[in-house]
């Protein structure tokens, strides 16, 4: 999951990033409006985590902007103002969410998996193939009902493979995919990263196979 965090706070947002990315989200962090316009121009995110307070103006005005342009990409707001009339006013904009600050990660990350749950995101609950199957609320991921150790990076490529089953996926996509702009990536780390998917699997006895097209890319077929 590519998540878009919008927070000028500098501490509390590099807290956001470490605690998102160890729930098994992929994280876009910018502190602006325009930066965060810039960002969701340029590429599509599951979720975007939007403060209201931010140097450039009120989040709430980007929101109205992503609903003007006729994106429905799912919204959580963040804020300090603990006012109801607050609350509703998002929520009428546009709003999938509210979170008032402080508060609990755990509770931010329960409340975005409880958004991506619903029909109008989109997302299915568990993504399976053959005997392998991933849990995206919990990010446990299964061969045969018996679990699977993986790291999170891993988790979120067996996601990518599950959610493009029999297409092909290049290179440039799985870099775009799992790793936020500005990570530094060394030149064989998606062939590292998919050499240990794959061994992982093999190692389980699971039925799926992860495949190397040379100079194409990777191809997981649906297991029947």
């Amino acid at each position: 999951m590519r998540l878009l965090l919008v927070e000028d706070e500098a501490e509390l947002a590099a807290l956001l990033l470490a605690g998102l990315r160890n729930a098994g989200f992929v994280v876009d962090g910018v502190a602006t409006i325009a930066d965060a316009d810039a960002a969701t121009r340029a590429g599509a995110y599951d979720v975007v985590v939007l403060d209201r307070r931010l140097p450039d103006g009120d989040g709430m005005d980007f929101l109205r902007q992503l609903r003007r342009n006729n994106d429905g990409t799912p919204v959580l707001m963040l804020t300090a103002r603990d006012a109801v009339e607050d609350r509703i006013d998002g929520l009428q904009v546009g709003a999938d969410d509210y979170v008032l600050k402080p508060f609990h990660m755990a509770e931010l990350v329960a409340r975005l998996w409880t958004i991506l749950r619903r029909p109008s995101a989109i997302r299915d609950p568990i993504l399976a193939n053959g005997d392998v199957a991933l849990d995206l609320a919990t990010r446990i991921v299964t061969v045969a009902d018996h679990p699977l150790t993986i790291s999170r990076r891993e988790g979120a490529l067996l996601e990518l493979f599950l959610r493009k089953l029999g297409r092909v996926i290049t290179k440039p996509s799985i870099e775009s995919a799992l790793y936020g702009f500005g990570e530094e990536l060394e030149s064989n780390a998606v062939e590292v990263l998919v050499h240990r998917l794959r061994r992982r699997l093999n190692t389980s006895g699971a039925s799926p196979q992860i495949q190397t097209l040379r100079g194409i890319g990777y191809l997981m077929e649906p297991v029947r």
